[in-house]
């Protein structure tokens, strides 16, 4: 999709600055000012989504973020948004997300947020086994990654600082596995 154009895209770059200043209203003042075709573009939905995720607004940031999915399908974050919200908003939860998310695996392989949260996901539904898995092949994609970009030997991405790792030491959905996870 076309990137924003004026006035729109200084529309956006201002409601992005306030939301960087933490001031959410005059983030969601400057957003309403965007043309009526501009607020269908994925930027400006993935800005909303962040707005209403933080209002905690998880039923209309569930419905932003599938409008995002349906507009912008090759975005990994309008999944990921998708199932985040699903799992706050009520009627949804923990199984509803999973499923919305799975596919995604398949459709975005690189992109180790995606298993890492199907770990948590299964974590709190008590499927270790499963959590286990995909936190596995989320490490393995950021390894991957390190290795490729950084150019570094396999034996020294050990030595590396692992933001999997320690985001999942710091995350409550996986604190089951947290004794596992240290030994890693």
């Amino acid at each position: 999709m076309a990137s924003l154009e004026p006035p729109d895209s200084h529309v956006l770059s201002a409601a992005l600055g306030w939301l960087g200043l933490g001031n959410l209203e005059e983030a969601e003042i400057e957003i309403k000012r965007l043309t009526r075709p501009a607020t269908r573009h994925p930027d400006v939905l993935e800005f909303v989504w962040v707005l209403l995720s933080r209002r905690e607004d998880w039923i209309a940031a569930a419905a932003t973020a599938k409008s995002l999915k349906k507009i912008a399908p090759d975005r990994p974050q309008a999944w990921i948004h998708y199932s985040y919200a699903l799992r706050r908003a009520e009627g949804g939860g923990l199984e509803a997300s999973w499923k919305a998310l799975l596919p995604a695996y398949e459709k975005f392989p690189e992109e180790p947020v995606i298993p890492y949260n199907l770990a948590c996901y299964a974590s709190q539904m008590n499927r270790l086994e499963d959590a286990r898995e995909w936190l596995g092949k989320a490490l393995k994609i950021e390894e991957t990654q390190a290795i490729r970009t950084e150019n570094l030997r396999p034996e020294l991405f050990k030595n590396q600082a692992n933001s999997i790792k320690n985001m999942a030491l710091r995350d409550e959905d996986l604190k089951p596995l947290w004794k596992e996870i240290k030994k890693l």
